[in-house]
């Protein structure tokens, strides 16, 4: 069976033994927008559970858009284009419009990037800055949450007179669902703000987990806090395995999100009768497989389907390498998965980003992981607490002999984009 992988910008082949696989997981069959431009124009006037925006933006002064950075296959320009014509219409001057990349606590977005997100003429004409994480002197204080995080949200958002969020509804490996709540948290939020909201309090609840929304203290939270911050207007899309939009969503940031999701949760779900010993996976191709630490969200959105002390064998591109100093640091400084989850369990220890280790520590507790990349060599990965495998192929015949002739595969092509469940 021959099979393409999401990876990078080309994908990857593997010729798979057929006999052993039970399921390949895909997104269900869903009709694109036939006409995008239209169905957005027609959101914007008639909204879920909020006034046209015409409505909203008249007698704003000034208006900012949070839009995600570049790890989210968002098109951005579709989107962005009637918003700020409806904006300007509306009487908001074009100069008192910023445009703000939610890069929660990732690296900044310039130059081509910013013109491969949002196109030649938005990138050309219209104000667009970074948020910046770890600068704390540009976000304000606005209290703590029920769960006692303190909100600290980037003061371009908190002080526009017009509040507007953009962005994707997928399955994320936290919070349930991406999108909506999450580009203010921890889209626009401080790294005080994400230290505790994403400490082992909020990871290690079972329910913090992908496609879980009812009792998910990380979906809970980042809610409240996006209501406490206040959203006038969101514009959320479903985008199907080919990037093409199937669904738009737009109006206010819970009910237009529980929408969204509701249409998304049936798009993307897709199941095996029970856990098999092998599953191969992606990370869903560029540009979410460019570091490892987006390259993570692999391997969790593959751990329902594999059984304990089963095999995760993933592909993806790490053309950037690890990922932030901070998330290299980690591995630096720690021998084991199971000694710094002690660390972090104990309080006393805290580098940024150990969020996304302790998902690999959760991984990690239930599957070996087997990775193929041409982007870090064999030694690199072995220091990441993975092994690395030259070809899918090798990687698969090495795990077919350790399990023997009964053992069974799944094939997850778009990676975490597929909310692989066990039915």
């Amino acid at each position: 069976m021959r099979v393409k992988l999401e990876y990078g910008r080309t994908g990857l082949y593997a010729d798979l033994p057929d006999e052993r696989i039970v399921r390949t997981l895909h997104y269900k069959d869903a009709q694109p927008v036939a006409d995008p431009h239209a169905v957005l124009e027609a959101m914007l006037k008639q909204p879920t559970g909020a006034p046209p925006l015409a409505e909203l933006a008249k007698g704003r002064k000034d208006a900012c858009i949070a839009i995600c950075d570049i790890t989210r296959p968002v098109p951005n320009e579709l989107i962005l284009r009637p918003v700020l014509q409806t904006l300007e219409a509306a009487g908001i001057p074009r100069d008192k419009i910023i445009i703000l990349v939610a890069t929660g606590l990732h690296r900044p977005n310039e130059g081509e990037e910013l013109i491969e997100m949002v196109g030649r003429h938005i990138f050309e004409n219209y104000r667009i800055e970074n948020h910046h994480g770890q600068m704390l002197s540009e976000h304000t204080n606005l209290g703590a949450s029920p769960r006692g995080v303190p909100i600290w949200i980037d003061s371009r958002y908190v002080n526009a007179d017009l509040k507007i969020t953009t962005g994707l509804i997928e399955p994320h490996l936290m919070a349930g669902f991406s999108g909506g709540r999450k580009l203010i948290c921890p889209g626009l939020a401080a790294l005080e703000t994400v230290k505790v909201w994403h400490g082992p309090e909020f990871l290690e609840n079972p329910k913090a987990d992908c496609g879980i929304l009812e009792g998910n203290p990380v979906h809970e939270e980042n809610t409240w806090i996006g209501r406490k911050v206040g959203c006038d207007f969101i514009v959320t899309v479903v985008i199907d395995a080919e990037r093409r939009p199937l669904k738009f969503v737009a109006g206010d940031m819970v009910a237009a999100f529980e929408e969204g999701v509701a249409f998304v949760r049936n798009v993307v779900r897709d199941c095996v009768a029970e856990p098999v010993d092998i599953v191969v996976t992606s990370c869903a191709g560029y540009p979410l497989d460019t570091t490892f630490y987006q390259a993570v969200k692999g391997l969790t959105g593959a751990l329902p389907i594999v059984k304990q002390g089963g095999t995760i064998i993933m592909c993806a591109s790490l053309t950037e390498g690890i990922g932030s100093p901070q998330f290299q640091q980690l591995f630096q400084e720690n021998a084991s998965l199971e000694s710094f989850v002690q660390r972090i369990l104990g309080k006393d220890y805290f580098v940024m980003d150990q969020w996304q280790l302790e998902e690999l520590a959760k991984v990690r507790r239930k599957a070996k992981v087997k990775i193929v990349s041409g982007g870090l060599s064999p030694e690199t990965l072995k220091g990441l607490f993975v092994e690395a495998a030259p070809t899918i192929e090798s990687a698969v015949a090495a795990s077919l002999t350790e399990y023997g002739p009964a053992a069974k595969m799944a094939v997850i092509p778009k990676g975490p984009y597929v909310l692989a469940q066990v039915a």
